[in-house]
Order: structure tokens, then sequence, then C-alpha cells
């Protein structure tokens, strides 16, 4: 059916924001929780060293800002913006401690069945992410993590209780945050730390295959227990451009956003595209696959299509493939400006990768991961973040640009609506909240919470439901 055309964001169009358990909760040792990847992890996500963590005196992760304590002050706070998603994840820790108890954690199934009636009572939907870099660490040291097929049927369990107890309370799911990123960084998505002489490409692939199976199997699972839920997948989507018309420079370029677009591509077209043959082979990559793994993905696909988007970068001939939490890494571009931890900022790239992604696989778009981390000074108890807005409002027009473009868009939910622990560094200086926390990088301050100036913005684009995007006065002279 042909699709009409609009200018405008959908009536039922969901406004949030998006964190993560790991980022925010802390309570690292409250209410039975085990210990999950990122507490094993020391200047951030990229940082595994069991050893220098457990001597540390002071772990930014085991804190964080206090959510499990703060939640529903917090979330008065979404709820005063306006927010109609609020987009976290449930900390497989708390239901699981090591990922294979028999029976769930009771303590921590009670957590989130408070947690997600607190954002009902304010009309705000829970948008849950199942594993967000928060595997037990057991599965890690035990298993190889995702390595080992072992870990198909824990997660299937663990999946199979949270559908079960938040049928009621829950209809937006993703799998795997960010599940792309094995490809660049499978320690902290798959929990596959190097091992000395290994095929680390065999490493990558055979566990993405037993993630592609498990995904399908919790789809599986969440059809059958909430019929009226969907289940997304979610992808680091940040783009690339060649960075001139070198035809080298553009195939690399190709070549390095396909590995990228290899996930979605699985998750929503149900099969192993053709390309990924030669890049195994070149790498002597051979994925063991058990009968009725391919059936099970070519039956069981994803719904909507969530995914990060927070800069550009341009391949040059011969660069290396790197990556971090916020996408590939290649050279500056310079048409564009830098954020103050080094992302190039590009509205017009987002518009781009909504459009990229809605021709490649006709599905609903929801951009849940878009923001800017900078650095704030508070003066006389208020912060005027006016580079936040001007972030928002240009990434915000973009959007509405896709949309008359033709992208289908279920809604928009901006990383950070509240200071919190950067996951590439774990630092508390890289801010991306519209609500500041009192906490430095070494873990002095209050907690106290205050609204900076963007609060207000955001504020008004939810209320006129995208409709007024004009920026402040003062950022127009």
């Amino acid at each position: 059916m042909r699709k009409a055309y609009t200018e405008k964001f959908p009536e039922n169009f969901l406004w949030g924001g998006a964190a993560a358990a790991n980022q925010i909760e802390g309570g690292w040792d409250e209410g039975g929780k085990g210990r999950d990847f990122t507490s094993y992890c020391v200047n951030g996500i990229m940082d595994w060293n069991p050893m220098k963590a457990k001597s540390m005196n002071y772990h930014p992760g085991r804190d964080s800002i206090d959510f499990y304590h703060r939640y529903k002050e917090d979330i008065k706070l979404f709820a005063e913006m306006g927010f109609k998603v609020f987009r976290t994840s449930i900390h497989w820790t708390r239901i699981f401690p090591t990922g294979e108890e028999a029976e769930p954690n009771e303590a921590g199934l009670d957590f989130y069945d408070r947690l997600f009636d607190e954002l009902l009572k304010y009309n705000i939907q829970p948008l849950i992410t199942i594993s967000h870099y928060e595997m037990p660490v057991t599965l890690v040291e035990k298993y190889g993590g995702w390595r080992s097929r072992k870990l198909i049927p824990l997660f299937e369990k663990y999946c199979e209780t949270i559908f079960n107890r938040y049928k009621d309370k829950v209809k937006l799911w993703l799998t795997f945050n960010e599940l792309n990123n094995m490809r660049r960084n499978p320690e902290y998505v798959g929990g596959i730390i190097p091992k000395p002489g290994e095929n680390k490409m065999q490493a990558i692939y055979q566990a993405s295959h037993h993630m592609f199976v498990a995904n399908s199997k919790a789809i599986k699972l969440c059809h059958e227990i909430i019929p009226d839920a969907k289940i997304g997948a979610m992808c680091s989507l940040s783009n690339i451009y060649p960075h001139n018309c070198d035809p080298v420079a553009v195939f690399e370029t190709q070549d390095c956003r396909r590995r990228s677009l290899f996930y979605p591509d699985v998750m929503f077209k149900g099969y192993y595209p053709t390309y990924i043959n030669r890049l195994w082979k070149e790498h002597d990559v051979d994925v063991k696959m058990e009968e009725g793994d391919l059936e099970l993905i070519a039956r069981y696909r994803n719904e909507f299509l969530a995914f990060s988007y927070y800069r550009t970068t341009t391949h040059e001939v011969g660069q290396p493939y790197f990556g971090d939490t916020g996408g590939d890494f290649g050279s500056p571009n310079p048409f564009l400006e830098t954020s103050d931890w080094g992302w190039q900022i590009d509205p017009l790239g987002f518009r781009f990768t909504l459009n990229e992604l809605w021709d490649r696989y006709q599905v609903p778009l929801f951009p849940v991961e878009n923001g800017l981390g900078a650095k704030d000074i508070v003066e006389d108890g208020k912060i005027h973040d006016e580079y936040r807005i001007s972030y928002l409002h240009d990434h915000l027009v973009a959007l509405k640009e896709a949309i008359k473009d033709g992208v289908e868009i279920m809604g928009y939910a901006y990383w950070g609506p509240i200071d919190m622990l950067s996951a590439g560094t774990f630092e508390m200086a890289k801010r991306y909240g519209f609500i500041y926390v009192d906490k430095d990088n070494e873990g002095n301050g209050t907690l106290q919470r205050l609204k900076k100036d963007s609060f207000d913005y955001y504020k008004q684009v939810i209320e006129s439901n995208g409709e007024q995007l004009e920026l402040p006065e003062k950022l127009l002279r």
C-alpha cells in the first residue's frame, strides 16, 4: 500500500530518552546482583582488566548516578519534559547473578517491577534492552562469552523469565544493544576476550551466529508470551563517507559500512548475505551451524530497527577499520564541527542514514541513541548549554526532513537525558543530559539533579510534537 505523504511527526510519535542499566543504576552489590562485564572494566568498557578492577578503591560504575535508589525522582523529571518513552536495560545479573541459576533472583525482578510501574504511572512506555553490555562475568570466564553455544539456552531462559514477569508492563523490547559492534569491539558486546594465537575473526563470527540464533529464539518467545509486543534489533549505525573521490576509497568505505550492515541484514532479511562468504574465506572463518539454525533465523525476524547515531567520519585509502562506542573512526571531515571529545557533528548525515536504512530494510526505524557529550559549567546553579540545544535542534530538523522523505520513524530517544557514566571512558565529565548530576570523575559530589537550559527546550519540542523546533532567541543573534 502506498504510504501517504506527511510533513509532520506522527501523532503517536514516541518522544523520550535512553540510558543503560550499567551506566545509571549503581547499586552494584545490592539486591543479590551478580558481577557483570562492565564491573571488571577500568577506564571504560573497552578496558577489560579484572585484576585491576578488583583492587580499585573507587570504581565509577559501582554507584554511577544511583538511579537504583533515585529512579522515582528522575522519572518525575522525565515526565515533566513530557516523555512518551524511556529506554533502559534490565541488568542480566540482577535476574540471574551468574547466568546459570535454576531460579531467578526475586529482589532483582521486584526492582524492575517497581521501575516499570513508576514509568507507567506517568504514561511513559518502557523500551527495554535485554542485553546491554551487562553479561554475567561467570559466562565470560567459564564459557568464553558467546563463543559457546551453551549461552543460547541460558539467554533463552533469561528472556522467558522477563517476558513472563513483565508481559503486562513492557510492550517494546530490544534484544542485544549494538550487536554489530561485534565487528569492532567483541569484548563488551559478546564477552570475547582475545586468546593467544586465536583467530579473532573466527571467534567474532562464530559468536555472532550464536547471538543471531538467540535473537530469533527471543523473538519467538516474545510473540508467544506477549502477542501484542514488538521486538526490535539495535545496531550502532553512525556513518562513514569516502574522504575523497578516489574509487579505492569509495569501495573500501562501502566494504567497511557493509560489515556493520551485515548484522541488520541477517536480522531483517533472514539470511546470510552472499558478500560475507568472501570475508570469511579471506580470514579463514568457518562458522559452525546446527540443523534448524538458518530456518529459525529466516522465520523469526525483528520488527523494527533501533539504532545509535552520533557522528560521521571519513575513510582514506588503506586506513584500518577501527571504531569505538560512537561508531567507526577515520579521518576528520573539514566541513564539520567537532565535539569536546573529538566526535564530528553531522545532522545531515543523520538524515542520510535514516534514508539509507529505510531504503535497505523498509521496516520502522527508531533512533534510540543520539546526543552530544560536552563539558558543562554550573554558574549560579544554572547550566546554559546552548551547544546541546543547537545539536538537538539540528538533528531534529534532519529527522523531520527524513519524515518528509518518506521514512517511517517510530520515535526519538535522546541518549543521556540525565548525566550518566560514559561507557567509553567511565567519565562523568562527558555530559549528555538535560539534567545535570552533581558528581565528578573521582566520585565526589552530592548527586543533586539540576535542570539545564536544554531541559526546557526539549520540553517545548515534545509539547508541540515537534512543531516548535525554533531555537531560543539568544541563539539566533
